[in-house]
């Protein structure tokens, strides 16, 4: 009988948390479109349970134009009530504006800085990822990086995307690598 891996304790077993873990989180990724698809799931997310975004994320995919900014930045009303009986995905319609606001405003930093990854990793040290080495229970809701592209994002007009927001979508993206010690994907 082969070993079970040992993974960071908050993906439980469920088999799509297990999936999301250990294919997605803390892996380092600079592609624009995967960045705003977190954008877009992590404000989604807001005062709800990870998981429960993660079981609609094809909902998602499927209602935002499989996350295509320049598509989601034209949705007009007619979609706001389209996207407001869709069952697919979290129907409340301070994220589903929230989304089309950001995908405009992640369009204009595009623009700005060439990528919107090249934004991100700005307030990165050295711009790089940032690997820790926690033990279980100590990996933080925010950081100092976190709050200053929060601060930034939110002086830019982003809504939902508040420090905790943004630092879980550094560690979806890999901005940061939480896996705990001991974690066979640390």
């Amino acid at each position: 009988m082969a070993a079970e891996l040992i993974r960071c304790h908050w993906c439980g077993t469920d088999p799509l948390y297990v999936k999301y873990h250990d294919e997605e989180w803390g892996k380092e990724t600079h592609d624009d479109k995967v960045l705003f698809e977190f954008i877009v799931l992590e404000s989604a997310q807001a005062g709800l349970s990870w998981i429960t975004i993660l079981k609609r994320r094809e909902g998602y995919r499927k209602a935002f134009a499989d996350f295509d900014a320049e598509k989601v930045s034209k949705f007009t009303e007619d979609d706001v009530e389209r996207l407001m009986q869709d069952t697919g995905i979290i129907r409340n319609r301070l994220k589903i504006l929230a989304a089309i606001n950001n995908a405009k405003l992640f369009l204009a930093i595009q623009k700005e800085f060439g990528s919107f990854d090249a934004y991100m990793y700005s307030f990165m040290p050295g711009n790089k990822p940032i690997i820790n080495h926690w033990e279980r229970g100590e990996i933080p809701a925010s950081t100092k990086e976190s709050d200053a592209i929060a601060k930034d994002m939110k002086k830019r007009g982003f809504k939902f995307f508040g420090t905790t927001i943004c630092y879980a979508h550094m560690q979806a993206t890999g901005m940061v690598n939480d896996h705990v010690k001991g974690c066979a994907f640390a």
